[in-house]
């Protein structure tokens, strides 16, 4: 077996911020970014569904917030791979900051078709940031602090979902919605500025012949990664992994619906949309306190262990079975919110550790391409996850029995995923004919 770290602990996550300023910057960029992107998202769907009165409508705005990073990906891996991905994030930052100040357009359900198009072009811009974030962490961070960063970065957007989703579910109620969207463009900014104080080495750049328009066209460089994943079986079933995490889609639209229908939180008088707002930011809270718990203790046990990795990720998807299909049979709030706990303890467990089990397997010069592929498949699952949930809820189908059916279609990947960690006992010379 691979020799197990004792390092991951609260102080290493302590020394990594406090004695790395480039991943503090960044760190301290997506805390802004992530709480003003909750409060926003609770906002976008709180208004499609109290204007329209469908989780349909729901359902196409993630749709319409996630494809763009599946059809995108090619053209961002390769931007990533040439170009500052420094600059990269900075440069969406502020796109996104402009799109989101442009949704307090929407003012009555005349002109709610205008969230659409807003959101395609939001989405856009993080199709090009996120890869380019994650791609980013190995040049800032030394190997052995790898898996510390990245579980430090999934454990914040977690308590970011925690605090935007809570905290955001009240100000909502209380502040209204534009409050929310001047926020999130405030926290762009905000993300921007601490992204322009980082100064490190982008050895992708540095050897990158200049960037040209044929690039984005010819897709030489999109084959080229292609190839690359090819050559070896074990990484493509890397890049594949997050494709089975169809809880994220589901959740989205689930969770607002059982919110407003099911779970709705009667408190301090409210009427019953603010009642079906804090119950939906309940169940969204849950589901970020499992995304933190998650990470802290299984990345703890698997320490640097490329094997215990590759465990945690089918031990990942079996919590979300497990925790998605007892939600199908909740009878209480607080029961379907330690549901959510379980289960997304998994998906964040499944997420920190494929995405440092890719990084510790892709070369520099292909990060940017294979991120984006890797995130542009993920998102076409719960593009799918999305859509699929808010169909079958508006043709009559009970959230409960969604819930189940998303528990037993996690046997797919948990199938999946425990053959293919069989390639690691194959001879990698044996691996990489299979693809040749």
């Amino acid at each position: 077996m691979d020799p197990v770290s004792n390092s991951i602990s609260l102080s290493a996550y302590w020394r990594l911020v406090r004695q790395n300023r480039n991943f503090r910057n960044l760190w301290f960029a997506q805390i802004v970014s992530e709480i003003g992107d909750w409060f926003y998202t609770l906002a976008i769907y709180n208004l499609l569904l109290q204007l329209t009165g469908r989780a349909s409508s729901v359902a196409l705005a993630l749709v319409v917030q996630v494809l763009p990073q599946t059809f995108m990906g090619p053209i961002a891996g390769v931007v990533n791979d040439r170009l500052s991905r420094k600059r990269v994030m900075i440069t969406t930052d502020l796109a996104r900051a402009v799109v989101v100040l442009a949704m307090l357009l929407v003012r009555s359900r005349s002109t709610v078709w205008l969230i659409y198009p807003l959101l395609l072009i939001e989405s856009s811009m993080w199709a090009f940031f996120e890869p380019a974030r994650t791609a980013t962490i190995p040049n800032v961070t030394t190997d052995e602090d790898l898996l510390v960063a990245n579980t430090l970065s999934s454990t914040t957007w977690s308590v970011n979902l925690v605090v935007g989703a809570s905290i955001g579910g009240v100000a909502l109620a209380l502040l209204g919605r534009n409050a929310m969207f001047i926020l999130n463009t405030l926290s762009f900014l905000a993300s921007a500025y601490f992204l322009g104080r980082m100064h490190f080495r982008e050895p992708h750049a540095e050897a990158a012949a200049k960037i040209k328009a044929s690039y984005l066209t010819a897709y030489t460089s999109v084959i080229d990664g292609i190839r690359y994943v090819r050559r070896d079986s074990r990484r493509l079933a890397l890049v594949l992994i997050k494709t089975g995490l169809l809880q994220i889609g589901v959740s989205w639209v689930l969770f607002t619906v059982m919110g407003q229908r099911v779970f709705p939180l009667h408190r301090m008088g409210l009427d019953p949309q603010s009642s079906g707002v804090l119950g939906m930011s309940m169940l969204m809270g849950a589901r970020g306190i499992g995304a933190i718990v998650g990470p802290l203790f299984s990345a703890r046990w698997a320490g640097s262990s490329e094997s215990r990795l590759r465990l945690g990720v089918l031990l990942g998807f079996v919590a979300i079975g497990v925790g998605y299909g007892a939600l199908g049979a909740s009878t209480s709030l607080w029961q379907a919110c330690f549901c959510a706990i379980l289960a997304h303890s998994g998906g964040s467990t499944v997420w920190v550790f494929s995405t440092t089990l890719l990084q510790q397997n892709t070369e520099d010069k292909f990060r940017g391409r294979v991120f984006s592929a890797e995130l542009g498949l993920a998102m076409l699952t719960l593009a799918l996850g999305s859509y699929l949930t808010g169909f079958v809820i508006d043709r009559g189908v009970e959230p409960r029995t969604v819930s189940m059916a998303t528990g037993f279609l996690m046997l797919v990947p948990i199938c999946g995923w425990a053959f293919a960690m069989r390639l690691w006992k194959v001879q990698p010379a044996a691996i990489g004919a299979q693809f040749e």
